[in-house]
């Protein structure tokens, strides 16, 4: 729950969870809200993350809302306008570790940043960035998804395809939601 913070203060909002718990879908929620309250928006996505679209993130249920893909997280703190209210970045785990202090100036400079991504990779294993995000945050937000073996609560990420990459972009194809009693993680 979001309570009502004056303008000129910035703050943190993480969304995160496992693969299909709707952290891009609950990003793109909140995004549109603060347009319908005319708060100027800008939102920014790692272009390591090609599964839909480009310039657009989009949720695994088709959502979807125009972004700029950037490289690194120094090129969103060059792209943001003066006068943006809400910036919001999704694919946090896909950034380098300065995304963390990346939010951190565009909040204390009054801006609401809402910020989505993995907590953990597919071995159950924390994302740095994610974790410093969250610890530094005003407000988090745990997504579960559904356990796809047992239709338990999901929190973890399963690949099931062969990799020993820990970053392997994609979606049903490579991975599912798994409760703590069905999730296998690869070592």
């Amino acid at each position: 729950m979001i309570l009502h913070m004056a303008p000129s203060h910035g703050w943190i909002e993480v969304v995160c969870g496992s693969m299909f718990s709707g952290k891009t879908q609950e990003l793109i929620r909140r995004l549109k809200l603060a347009t319908i309250a005319r708060q100027k928006v800008q939102v920014f996505n790692s272009n390591l993350d090609v599964r839909y679209a480009k310039q657009h993130i989009v949720s695994h249920d088709k959502s979807m809302l125009a972004c700029r893909a950037v490289k690194n997280s120094r090129d969103i703190l060059k792209a943001v306008d003066k006068d943006t209210q809400v910036v919001g970045v999704d694919e946090v785990h896909f950034f380098d570790p300065e995304i963390v202090g990346v939010c951190q100036k565009l909040a204390d400079s009054g801006r609401r940043v809402i910020a989505a991504g993995l907590d953990q990779d597919y071995r159950g294993e924390p994302f740095i960035n994610m974790a410093r995000l969250m610890a530094v945050s005003e407000f988090v937000t745990k997504n579960l998804a559904i356990c796809m073996v047992c239709g338990a609560p999901a929190h973890f990420s399963q690949r099931l395809s062969e990799s020993g990459r820990r970053i392997e972009v994609g979606a049903a194809d490579k991975y599912e939601a798994r409760c703590r009693k069905c999730f296998t993680p690869e070592k």
